[in-house]
């Protein structure tokens, strides 16, 4: 049997003295310090030199001095959404993102120079592509993926993680033909002959984990490719230095299923668990959690159930978001809801009745409406006026149904970064709507508090980045996406990547901002975000990330890592 006792590093035991050029608190005054004292992995003072250590003297503490000279101390940084264990899994893979490939030949080539060095029968993976950013502007085809193997699978996931596209292989070892049904909850595409394109979609995944792997049906995209324990290990322990590089010390699981849940108890059992993780079990889970009594948090700092993950609708990268009357940029494609309303409302009503926390991905007006709509029956019937619930992505509500955000308190977790990396996709694919993609002003105007994360491996974890785009709204090829309404102030980006996510991941008791008798997990920064041009926010180094006042990154050490 496996014990929790072990999970809690043993606390910091040196109290140290941390002075900076500043120190942003992000408080409930917003406040800047130069000097913090910290023990037992907590901070103790807050304030200026003299007066932490005044504190220390009164504790009878003798500390460490750490002098950051002119740097700048932020809260580490809380990733309230992303897929740790995945992000991991695709650093072992082909990287085909635009940087690497800008045509599908090139695609081809890459995928083929890892084939040629991959055992015999070794599946070929690959990842990152988003088809309006190829030379081609469509998606690969299962005939283009066979000229990299015609003996073995090969998958080139969609940048958004919700499907791609595989190989005449693939679906003769898994008996798919032209006249194969839709998985509920996916899609299998076909061209206007009616044959296999290659292209597949969320709940079709289901074919690529194998007979024994992790089956979803219809809750959600299915990533849980499975490799050998040890392999998931090493992904995970990579994939947290490149969180801790970021400077972000909290992660949101928002996709855990049996396999990640094994992971993170070997992982935390082993001692190798370096920052913090709240698991969000997936809702195919929702009965047998409910059955084993897991009807709120539990846990300790490092390893914390914290509600249920549901799927409203797809992507807006994969275009598999649901609009009923057609994308612009192809009115043959819907996307697709992955319940009926009723169904999710019913699965929204259990888990709110048993007082779980909810985080439903949901991107297009249907889906959203779906989401807010079950929210508001349920509170209705269960009266909270904490539960927190959350819509993740939540790209494109309308103003009413913010409002309506707002009255029910509903939490939306966004990622700027998605529309940093392909916000010219998203106006392509739904036309001039997509310009309020994340509407963030809107919601600052509506009193709805907002969260940013990353959604790793969807794009990259680095904090700065995502506060730099939600100030200026500026993508990756220099495009301005939307009015200066939608934007933010620095300080508020600031916030929702720090103290939001801690509220948002029910933990802000003790994290997301730097405040005497919370943990010590900060970000030291070369630079300060609320003071340089917003343009130029991303381009911070994140020198140092400490975890409960140990360091657990220097700028140097990532590398080494790195695969």
């Amino acid at each position: 049997m496996r014990k929790l006792a072990p999970f809690d590093r043993p606390a910091q035991q040196t109290p140290r003295l941390v002075i900076a050029g500043a120190i942003h608190t992000v408080d409930a005054q917003d406040s800047t310090a130069t000097a913090m004292l910290t023990d037992r992995g907590r901070v103790v003072a807050i304030g200026t030199a003299q007066e932490c250590r005044d504190a220390a003297a009164a504790l009878r503490l003798d500390p460490e001095v750490v002098d950051l000279g002119d740097a700048v101390v932020v809260p580490g940084f809380v990733d309230a959404h992303a897929h740790p264990l995945m992000y991991g899994q695709l650093m072992t893979w082909v990287d085909c993102g635009p940087e690497k490939s800008g045509s599908i030949p090139e695609i081809v080539a890459l995928l083929k120079a890892a084939a040629a060095g991959l055992p015999a029968g070794r599946p070929v993976r690959g990842y990152g592509y988003e088809h309006r950013n190829l030379a081609e502007q469509r998606h690969p085809s299962r005939f283009e993926l066979d000229e990299v193997a015609t003996d073995r699978e090969v998958y080139l996931m969609n940048a958004s993680g919700h499907g791609g596209v595989v190989n005449s292989y693939t679906f003769e070892i898994n008996g798919v033909d032209r006249d194969t049904p839709n998985p509920e909850g996916g899609e299998i595409f076909r061209d206007a002959d009616g044959e296999l394109t290659g292209e597949i979609s969320d709940a079709a995944c289901n074919m690529l984990t194998g007979v024994h792997g992790v089956k979803i049906g219809h809750h959600g995209p299915n990533f849980h490719l499975a490799d050998e324990p040890e392999e998931h290990l090493r992904q995970l322990d990579v994939a947290t230095q490149r969180f801790l590089a970021g400077g972000v010390t909290t992660i949101g699981d928002a996709q855990v299923s049996r396999r990640e849940f094994d992971m993170y108890l070997r992982l935390a059992e082993a001692g190798r668990l370096e920052l913090r993780v709240s698991m969000y079990l997936l809702s195919h889970l929702l009965d047998e959690a409910l059955e084993m009594g897991l009807v709120g948090q539990f846990g300790n700092a490092h390893l914390s159930f914290a509600g249920i993950k549901l799927y409203a609708d797809g992507t807006l990268g994969g275009w598999t978001a649901y609009f009923p009357d057609g994308y612009v940029g192809d009115p043959c494609r819907t996307g697709q809801l992955y319940h009926e309303p009723a169904e999710y409302a019913e699965l929204i009503r259990k888990a709110h009745a048993a007082g779980l926390q909810t985080a439903t991905h949901a991107q297009s007006p249907t889906a959203i409406e779906m989401v807010v709509s079950a929210i508001e029956a349920a509170l209705a019937e269960h009266p909270d006026d904490d539960s927190r619930h959350r819509i993740e992505h939540c790209g494109l509500p309308t103003p009413e149904q913010i409002r309506r955000m707002a009255a029910a308190g509903i939490r939306p977790v966004n990622q700027t970064q998605h529309y940093f990396n392909w916000g010219e996709g998203v106006e392509q694919a739904i036309g001039t709507p997509g310009e309020r993609f994340n509407p963030l002003g809107e919601f600052e105007a509506a009193g709805v508090p907002f969260t940013i994360s990353s959604d790793a491996p969807v794009a990259e974890p680095i904090p700065l980045e995502a506060i730099q785009t939600a100030v200026t709204r500026v993508t990756r090829r220099g495009h301005k996406l939307g009015p200066d309404s939608l934007r933010v102030s620095a300080d508020a980006a600031l916030r929702a990547h720090t103290y939001e996510g801690a509220v948002s991941l029910g933990r802000e008791d003790d994290l997301g901002s730097l405040e005497a008798g919370k943990y010590a997990d900060f970000a030291v920064l070369g630079a300060d975000p609320l003071a340089v041009d917003a343009s130029e926010i991303s381009r911070i180094p994140v020198l140092e990330t400490w975890v409960a006042g140990e360091r657990r990154y220097a700028m140097a050490r990532v590398e080494a890592l790195t695969p």
